[in-house]
């Protein structure tokens, strides 16, 4: 960084050299560092101003395992006399100071520089730190230079000459008609939210799919679940309870199906009998086999006909990736079952429900099997932790029944136009693993999916929530015996418990928290798999709000028409005062919250009298682009261009504006805005239009995708999303008729 000059043998910098200042990078580095703890440095007057170690300065994380704190001083500087101490992140615990005495910074050189840094814990446990420091002169004109390009870093691009990213640090102290933040309590203007908004208060597994046929068990106790579908066309893969897992050579006989040792890309075979088989890789676990055209699942590859209902609602990159998975074959079929693996309490239920609702909006046909819910109906909500012993045979066994007839209803799903099917159980043993394989030879691709956690504060959270939500413990009036038997069942798994490492697999590691964590992929490839990947990066379940809200009324809202870029109206300008005014007091603890808007300038006006806060502009969150018909008003539409207006009315969904978009279209283009929705940590606003909403809306209430373009979204509401441990729900407040 600038001009350089060497040190002389002390390590210090002599008299002769060049006129300049020190920029000093003060470094320490522990790999074994677990995040929770936050290096800090503090000191004498000259570099912090004081030895308060509340007023200590924060080192900035420089990787996994270095932490710095940089500063420019003059090259014949005070002695600068400090220390290191550690703050927890997450708690108001009391600092560690490092042990022995202070460090000295002389001219630009530490003394003792190699020295350790040793923090002694309560524990008697001592974490060691590497310390290093780097030094270098900086010319005046690098430093102005250095200074102006941070400047210009905060000197924003523009839309409409209107910044694309701005903050106003000046706090807003009050508004007309005697609106003050002081004043406002958000809970007056709460509305009650649709029936259909979203509901986290149902246990989480209840939620999945319902046995396809009627499950009755002796041990069925009077909380088991009810309202069982039962379509009258299921095929019949077991009878009663129990599961027959067909012998593969039968199998082979039966449906004409013959094993191949050749490894080769899809080629077609002409056997004896006249028939056209077909050879299809199939997957983990799975020798190539020739695959008969009559087989259950077709291999033609008409798109017209064969493949309507295994192709997903959806544009774009979706629906792109499906159209080239038709044409390259019949490979697994095109059906995934995600398996997931891991310990109870790890987060599995929850990732499972998180991944569905994302699939689903993006237009994948997806569904959730937990077989916590099948043991539930069968054998009742009474069982104890001895039920879950590897050494109880019976307790083996009807586990292991329940397990597979969940799979098998998964897979009788897929065979009538499932795509995606997220199987939900431990599956903590090879064993297990092995039996679910067999069943999906040749009919479904599968990817293990297995949380690990071993945060002891997070499992121990999952165990309460376990107990105040799981049916199987709703008849337990004692709150500690639920807890003592539910670990005893957690120690019973942890006594076999065996790491996937077969196959392919999607390993997350510690990531639950959103503090850290990693996450290790084996053998994934393809669009679908590459998505599901980087959602599970970016997700977690640290609390906090998200809320949506339209613009304010604009000129175009009161004429009746649609799409265009006219400001607001004076309606519209009241609302964005008290929207200012609600959001200072609903986030006025919220200093990191930031304000989202689209690139139109009724969104961004709607904005514009929130302050604190940094404003952002994405064009993602633009109106639907309506094409020839912007600016037109739907009774103009229907006279000038009935048969766009008709075509329009029968499907909302897939119907594209000429030279326009779909709602498909903008659920595409939405697709970043909620990964970065689901990776933010902080409360973020958004201040958007009606379709936009509503397709966002529609991910958070996991709404089929057919309703999006009917979900109501109305002028002046703010829409609050809470999303958290406990899943997602859903607050209403109207500011204004």
């Amino acid at each position: 960084m600038g001009a350089g000059a060497s040190k002389n043998t002390d390590g210090e910098f002599n008299e002769s050299d060049e006129d300049g200042q020190l920029y000093v990078s003060l470094k320490m580095e522990n790999r074994k560092l677990t995040g929770e703890l936050v290096p800090h440095v503090f000191g004498s007057l000259p570099l912090v101003g004081s030895w308060d170690s509340s007023r200590a300065l924060s080192m900035e994380r420089e990787s996994v395992s270095m932490w710095e704190l940089s500063f420019v001083v003059p090259p014949n500087h005070e002695t600068l006399d400090f220390k290191f101490l550690l703050k927890p992140k997450h708690s108001n615990a009391p600092c560690i100071v490092e042990e022995g005495p202070n460090r000295l910074l002389i001219r630009g050189a530490l003394q003792e520089d190699t020295r350790l840094a040793l923090f002694r814990l309560e524990n008697a446990e001592v974490l060691e730190y590497q310390v290093f420091v780097k030094v270098d002169r900086v010319s005046p004109f690098d430093l102005a230079a250095s200074w102006r390009a941070y400047q210009e870093n905060f000197r924003p691009s523009s839309v409409r000459g209107i910044p694309d990213v701005s903050i106003n640090s000046e706090p807003h102290t009050g508004g007309e008609n005697g609106s003050f933040v002081g004043d406002l309590d958000p809970e007056h203007y709460v509305v009650p939210a649709p029936s259909t908004s979203v509901n986290s208060i149902v246990y989480t597994a209840n939620m999945t799919e319902s046995p396809r046929s009627p499950v009755v068990g002796s041990g069925c106790s009077t909380n088991s679940i009810r309202d069982v579908d039962v379509p009258v066309d299921r095929p019949t893969t077991f009878k009663g309870m129990e599961i027959i897992v067909p012998d593969p050579s039968t199998v082979c006989q039966g449906s004409g199906l013959v094993e191949s040792k050749s490894v080769g890309t899809f080629t077609a075979l002409q056997k004896q009998d006249g028939q056209r088989g077909y050879f299809v890789d199939r997957g983990v676990g799975s020798p190539r086999l020739v695959k008969s055209g009559s087989t259950t699942f077709t291999t033609n590859l008409n798109l017209e006909t064969d493949t309507k209902n295994s192709m997903p609602a959806a544009a774009g990159a979706v629906a792109a990736a499906a159209v080239a998975d038709q044409m390259l074959g019949p490979k697994e079929d095109r059906h995934l079952a995600i398996i997931l693996v891991g310990l109870p309490a790890r987060g599995k239920t929850f990732t499972a429900a998180k991944l569905t609702r994302y699939l689903r909006w993006l237009g994948h046909e997806t569904k959730h099997f937990n077989v916590g819910k099948y043991r539930r109906l069968k054998h009742g909500t009474n069982q104890s932790a001895d039920f879950f012993r590897a050494d109880n045979p019976e307790g083996m066994e009807a586990r292991n029944e329940v397990a597979a007839l969940a799979f098998e209803d998964m897979i009788s799903w897929m065979q009538e136009g499932g795509q995606v099917g997220i199987f939900d159980a431990t599956n903590s043993t090879r064993k297990r693993r092995n039996m679910l394989m067999k069943l999906a030879e040749g009919r479904c691709k599968i990817i293990f999916l297995e949380t690990i956690c071993n945060d002891v504060n997070i499992i121990e959270r999952n165990i309460r929530l376990k107990i105040q939500q799981s049916p199987d413990y709703a008849e337990e009036q004692d709150f500690e015996a639920g807890m003592q038997d539910f670990k005893n069942r957690l120690a019973n798994y942890e006594k076999v418990y065996e790491p996937v490492e077969e196959g392919s697999y999607i390993k997350m590691i510690d990531m639950v928290s959103g503090h850290g964590g990693q996450i290790q992929v084996n053998n994934i490839s393809g669009y679908l798999p590459g998505r599901i990947v980087f959602f599970l990066v970016n997700t977690h379940l640290t609390p906090r709000p998200i809320l949506l809200t339209r613009h304010g009324e604009s000129q175009d809202n009161v004429r009746g028409r649609i799409g265009g870029d006219t400001a607001v109206s004076e309606t519209g300008q009241l609302y964005a005062k008290k929207l200012a005014n609600f959001v200072g007091k609903r986030l006025k603890s919220e200093r990191a919250a930031s304000i989202w808007t689209s690139t139109l300038q009724r969104t961004i006006l709607t904005a514009s009298p929130l302050v604190g806060f940094p404003k952002i502009q994405w064009r993602a969150l633009d109106e639907i682009n309506a094409g020839a018909c912007d600016g037109m008003t739907y009774e103009e539409i229907k006279k000038n261009m009935p048969e766009e207006y008709e075509a329009r009315k029968k499907d909302k969904l897939r119907y594209r504006y000429p030279r326009g978009e779909s709602y498909l279209d903008v659920i595409q283009r939405l697709e970043p805005v909620i990964i970065e929705l689901e990776r933010q940590r902080a409360p973020v606003v958004v201040i958007s239009h009606q379709a936009v909403l509503r397709a966002l809306y529609a991910y958070f209430a996991d709404r089929p995708l057919k309703e999006i373009p009917h979900i109501e979204v109305p002028l002046h509401t703010i829409i609050e999303i809470q999303m958290g441990v406990s899943g997602v729900q859903e607050k209403r407040y109207k500011l204004m008729d």
